[in-house]
């Protein structure tokens, strides 16, 4: 699955600058699955570029139970963006649902240099703006599509999905049961 089909903010962002910038000046990581990239409640560390791997943003409510918002996979980029580079806790942790090869540079040198380096500071800015897109049109798609809609174009698009995610983390990110999620794929 390419990464850029999946998130579609890659086609307003320049992919390569955040590439290059992560596997040029960064530092390759391991990561296993179930490790931890960011964990909610601190300050992501890194922005990374995925050489292998897929991972889940998860976000947790007061009760302790999970919502997959997000999906990423290898060729992609991974980071909680922007809140990392601006010094905020992170409200999601993103968790490695497989083992991963990470290309990761600190999140906080990319704050510190966006200061005086105005290219920088306008991909940053670019970046935030296609993520917005990205999160805005999923959120009106929760409220304007049914659950079978929903199903029906992520299969449509990304056929594989099943493959890299597991059911459960599916129907988390469509907002469904794993049961209704069942259900769908029957017919």
């Amino acid at each position: 699955m390419n990464a850029s089909n999946f998130n579609t903010y890659y086609e307003n962002i320049d992919s390569d600058f955040w590439r290059d910038l992560c596997v040029e000046t960064g530092e390759l990581h391991t990561y296993d699955k179930g490790d931890l990239f960011v964990e909610q409640g601190r300050v992501g560390k890194y922005i990374g570029h995925i050489l292998s791997g897929t991972l889940k943003y998860v976000a947790y409510s007061a009760d302790g139970s999970e919502s997959v918002v997000g999906l990423e996979f290898a060729g992609g980029f991974v980071a909680d963006f922007p809140n990392s580079v601006y010094g905020r806790k992170s409200r999601v942790s993103i968790v490695a649902v497989t083992p991963c090869e990470i290309y990761c540079v600190p999140a906080s040198e990319i704050g510190r240099r966006m200061q005086s380096d105005s290219e920088l500071y306008r991909m940053v800015a670019e970046t935030s703006i296609a993520l917005f897109g990205t999160v805005y049109d999923r959120y009106i798609n929760l409220h304007t599509m049914s659950g079978q809609e929903r199903y029906d174009e992520l299969i449509e698009k990304y056929n594989d999905i099943l493959s890299f995610f597991s059911l459960k983390d599916i129907a988390s990110f469509l907002n469904i049961t794993p049961t209704h999620l069942s259900r769908l794929k029957k017919s």
